[in-house]
């Protein structure tokens, strides 16, 4: 099983910026599929961004040419890189690991590792 622990999460206006981290143990490199989810008080669990074991990246409509989603193998590391944040991106983000898979989706029934969460807040 993955261990993952979220950071850089907190409470910024709108327009600015925030970068989440997911620390991964033990080891992953570029093994796993892995994603950005975020869900909102009242709201269902929606996926933001994931990456694939290769490399490829998708993201949900609302967050396009806002957000980047990245990892650094070396370091067992999943980011999440938010530009121009808005109001509606308040939410508690997770990240996501999906073990014995290749390819990832938004679909949260996918992944089977996930971690605690950090919060993201924005004001108007």
């Amino acid at each position: 099983q993955v261990q993952l622990v979220e950071s850089g999460g907190g409470s910024v206006q709108a327009g600015g910026s925030l970068r989440l981290s997911c620390a991964a143990s033990p080891y992953t490199g570029s093994n796993y599929p892995m994603a950005w989810f975020r869900q909102a008080p009242g709201k269902e669990r929606e996926g933001v961004a994931c990456i694939s074991k290769y490399g490829k990246t998708t993201y949900a409509d609302s967050v396009k040419g806002r957000f980047t989603i990245s990892r650094d193998n070396a370091n067992n590391t999943l980011y999440l890189q938010m530009i121009s944040l808005k109001p509606e991106d308040t939410a508690m983000y997770y990240c996501a690991a999906r073990e014995g898979g290749s390819y990832a989706t938004l679909f949260a029934t996918q992944y089977n590792d996930w971690g605690q969460g950090t919060q993201v807040t924005v004001s108007s």
